[in-house]
């Protein structure tokens, strides 16, 4: 493989000219620049980058933090959506001309400090870090000496976020139930533990008290265990508590939990919307498409966070950040609105909450 010394050799000029020429750092007369550029050619000379980024603090290079690749096996039946969160990222990266490096976590909180070194070994310019779901972490403060921006998560360190808007999110979809005639508003939670189930609790009791309805404890039922393989063992109890509360609509705390809950309404009988209406949360188009009726839900916007998180790295990485610019950026969504919510008018159909007979 050709160096510098043989380049220089073959055009008759000192290695310091061809850096020159190569970095366009200093004046270089036409004809040396063209015998330089000549010598490069003929013995197929690649500048190492790694002497580049050396020189100049540029690597080109930003890196990721995310479990989203190991983990893909968990979500087969709902289109993979934190990959959507990098595919946002990867677009901004890839237009700024840097080049995204993804290392996956394997969902192993102990092995971020291996990778963030890793990162720095490569001289990264800047890193992202991605959680699976919306929540606090802790990174190593001795690892933190390039920027770093939290995506979908937080720490106490006031470190750079982008978060999605969670109460926003619940408060829209429940306003908007609201403004096509429903009062009763069924609300299947996330487990109490994740931070999103207080947010979005705090966006479902706003739209009430927005729209002069009052608070029924009995319509807002905890819908799942913050343990993936027993994830929803409650549903079908919290769903029974729901229904005797009279709604005329279940809103459930993801789309996953809503294919579940098409099933359980239909053993019970129910219709959807004619009896009852549906909706979910996320727009998780590979569940929220393909169910019949299709269903409606507020969307989680994982790509526009993905694509927020990378400009606000590139602005932190050029010294450019606005100087209004929060720690703490709130991303929100659309609702979609599907056929599994259909407008009613006040009147409360009565549901039997039994199991249909077989």
């Amino acid at each position: 493989m050709a160096t510098i010394y043989d380049v220089a050799k073959a055009a008759g000029v000192s290695p310091k000219t061809v850096s020159r020429v190569m970095n366009g750092d200093a004046p270089v007369n036409e004809k040396t620049r063209e015998a330089v550029e000549a010598a490069m050619a003929s013995l197929n000379y690649s500048p190492s980058s790694a002497a580049r980024a050396m020189r100049s603090q540029r690597s080109g290079l930003i890196g990721m933090i995310t479990g989203a690749i190991s983990t893909t096996h968990q979500f087969e039946d709902t289109g993979l959506p934190e990959i959507y969160l990098v595919q946002g990222a990867q677009r901004v990266i890839a237009q700024s001309n840097r080049t995204l490096l993804i290392a996956d976590s394997g969902g192993q909180a102990d092995r971020i400090p291996a990778l963030l070194q890793t990162f720095r070994e490569h001289r990264v310019e800047g890193v992202l870090y991605v959680a699976e779901y919306h929540r606090e972490v802790g990174l190593p403060a001795n690892l933190r000496d390039r920027p770093i921006v939290l995506v979908n998560c937080f720490d106490t360190d006031d470190t750079p976020a982008v978060l999605p808007d969670d109460e926003g999110g619940q408060f829209a979809l429940v306003d908007g139930l609201i403004k096509r005639g429903h009062r009763r508003i069924g609300f299947l939670t996330l487990p109490e533990q994740q931070i999103a189930h207080g947010l979005r609790a705090e966006g479902y009791v706003r739209a009430l008290k927005t729209n002069g309805i009052e608070f029924d404890e009995r319509l807002m039922q905890v819908g799942a265990l913050p343990i993936p393989a027993n994830e929803f063992d409650l549903l079908w109890d919290a769903l029974d508590r729901v229904l005797r509360a009279e709604p005329t609509v279940i809103c459930c705390a993801n789309d996953k939990m809503a294919m579940r809950v098409y099933g359980l309404l239909r053993e019970r009988g129910l219709a959807i919307p004619r009896d009852i209406s549906v909706a979910g949360y996320d727009d998780y188009r590979m569940i929220a498409e393909h169910l019949h009726p299709g269903l409606t839900s507020a969307q989680l916007p994982y790509a526009a966070m993905g694509a927020r998180a990378a400009d606000k790295l590139l602005r932190l990485i050029a010294g450019t950040q606005r100087p209004d610019e929060p720690a703490h950026e709130l991303v929100s969504g659309p609702v979609v609105w599907r056929d599994s919510v259909q407008p009613r008018d006040n009147t409360i159909t009565h549901l039997s909450t039994r199991r249909k007979d077989t």
